[in-house]
């Protein structure tokens, strides 16, 4: 989802390549596409894309993805979409 952006480059989310056995699960579970199968292992493919909601993580079954959820202020993203990002706050987060 390419509209989907906050900052570039603030988003917790890492992937240990290595310990990912290509489940899928990961990809499945992304809302945004942050994630796909590639050659049978995941790959970040949208790394700003990613409004950790921690889904990745919690269904990887060999933890080999972590992701800080909230760090991005997803609900800043949100309240875009809503009210406009003239009227959105983050609440006082570590994002403001």
């Amino acid at each position: 989802m390419k509209s989907f952006r906050y900052l570039p480059g603030v988003s917790t989310l890492s992937l240990d390549a290595a310990a990912c056995v290509g489940c899928g699960m990961c990809e499945m579970v992304c809302p945004h596409g942050v994630l796909k199968i590639d050659q049978r292992k995941a790959a970040v493919v949208d790394a700003d894309g990613c409004m950790e909601c921690g889904a990745c993580a919690t269904n990887c079954p060999v933890h080999a993805i972590s992701v800080t959820p909230g760090v991005g202020c997803a609900a800043y993203i949100i309240q875009t979409w809503i009210r406009g990002k003239e009227a959105a706050t983050c609440g006082g987060g570590a994002c403001c």
